[in-house]
């Protein structure tokens, strides 16, 4: 695990400590996989809205911890323009209650989410995820 800023305070992670934790993990990658992400920017926020969370069937915000907005590269025409910007959403309070339901250190859990979401973006469906997960 890559060397992550501390959570010192009695209170729970801020949307910038979540952003600071994906950032060091983003940072300890292997170059192929930096080189393969490219620019695609990891945004922090507190929970999935309410249009997001229609679309995708959800019925709770805790639901969903982190998502990919994007064409998976392995899918794209390069014809085409992109339909919309490519992003990585981490749901800082969904990923409080895993934190708090696995009780590990919130880096293992961040971790978790966004590679989750970095697999997505390179092309695996939810099967091939999951199966990189167990490892």
């Amino acid at each position: 695990m890559p060397e992550i800023p501390a959570c010192t305070s009695a209170l729970p992670p801020s949307l910038d400590d979540i952003a600071a934790i994906g950032k060091a993990i983003l940072a300890d990658l292997p170059a192929e996989i930096r080189e393969l992400m490219g620019p695609v920017p990891v945004v922090v926020r507190d929970y999935a809205d309410e249009d997001l969370l229609e679309a995708l069937e959800i019925d709770d915000a805790l639901e969903l911890s982190g998502l990919y907005q994007a064409v998976p590269i392995g899918e794209r025409h390069s014809a085409l323009p992109p339909s919309e910007p490519e992003m990585i959403f981490l749901f800082r309070l969904p990923i409080i209650m895993e934190w708090a339901e696995r009780n590990c250190p919130l880096d293992e859990v961040v971790f978790d989410v966004l590679t989750h979401e970095i697999g997505h973006h390179l092309g695996m469906d939810e099967d091939a995820v999951r199966r990189m997960e167990e490892r």
